[in-house]
């Protein structure tokens, strides 16, 4: 739904799946140049496997991929996730456009200040 509504929006997608391993993930940011990830996360494993997809990006020469999860995420591991890196975490009833908007604004940015986007 979130993939649709960016790819109408005029974003490239590219949607791999679900139960993708980090490493698949990674290997897809690499192979695609991209320059945001969104992973969606409904087991409750936020806070085990988006610190190992962080790694991975930066290991693999991607950390400054911006990072956005969404699912089912506690209020109380939103801090948590910031403070790895997360850009942004859209929980359920974040509006479509809403994260449309934040995602355009956000890249705009990253490429005004000559970041990698």
């Amino acid at each position: 739904m979130v993939a649709r509504a960016l790819r109408d929006a005029g974003f490239e997608v590219i949607y791999t799946g679900l139960h993708q391993t980090v490493e698949q993930i990674v290997e897809t940011v690499v192979q695609e140049d991209a320059d945001a990830v969104g992973v969606s996360l409904l087991s409750g494993a936020h806070l085990t496997l988006v610190p190992k997809l962080i790694e991975e990006l930066k290991r693999r020469g991607c950390g400054d991929a911006l990072l956005v999860v969404g699912g089912i995420i506690p209020d109380g591991d939103l801090a948590p996730l910031a403070e790895m890196g997360v850009a942004k975490v859209f929980t359920p009833g974040s509006s479509l456009p809403e994260i449309c908007a934040w995602l355009e604004n956000e890249l705009d940015t990253k490429e005004r200040s000559g970041s990698r986007a």
